[in-house]
């Protein structure tokens, strides 16, 4: 199901095909895949961007990645993130990042979106890069009608699963 949701951005959001800069998650434990996809923007020359979560800052660090296997280790809860050596060197201003494709937990037909419980992407998109478009990505099982969302909880413009395409409310 993964590679179908992969599929369809793909060939879907002209957003991911034009713009530049994309800023994912890489995939952990249960959440939609991410590798296939990181790897074919890649592949097209797109300036791929994975967070490193900065748990005491509580915020996540925009970093540049251009090979999976080298780039990549495990990091906060063991989700895979930039090496340290990188993390410097390749680090990307938020201001520049156009897309941001973020995981959740929950998602909602308006483009609701319940995380993990940290905040850490909510924080991001509000105050790193608002003006960046919010995709989620999820299995047609993670959708509900309408979450309780509190005040901080940002909104996507669009949730993508193996089934459907949700226009967000943002």
């Amino acid at each position: 199901m993964s590679y179908e949701i992969a599929q369809k951005i793909l060939l879907l959001l002209e957003e991911l095909i034009t713009g530049r800069t994309i800023f994912i998650y890489v995939d952990f434990r249960s959440e939609v895949e991410t590798r296939f996809l990181i790897s074919e923007l890649l592949r097209r020359g797109k300036r791929v961007v994975v967070p490193v979560t900065l748990v005491k800052e509580k915020k996540l660090l925009p970093v540049q990645v251009r090979d999976l296997e080298k780039d990549l280790v495990p990091g906060y809860c063991t989700i895979p993130e930039p090496r340290v050596e990188i993390r410097q060197s390749r680090m990307i201003a938020a201001s520049e990042i156009e897309t941001i494709i973020v995981p959740g937990s929950v998602f909602d037909e308006r483009g609701g979106r319940l995380g993990y419980g940290g905040g850490y992407y909510d924080r991001f998109m509000a105050y790193e890069a608002p003006e960046a478009r919010r995709i989620g990505l999820a299995f047609d099982l993670q959708v509900v009608g309408r979450l309780p969302l509190q005040p901080h909880d940002q909104v996507l413009d669009l949730v993508v699963t193996e089934q459907r395409s949700i226009q967000g409310s943002r």
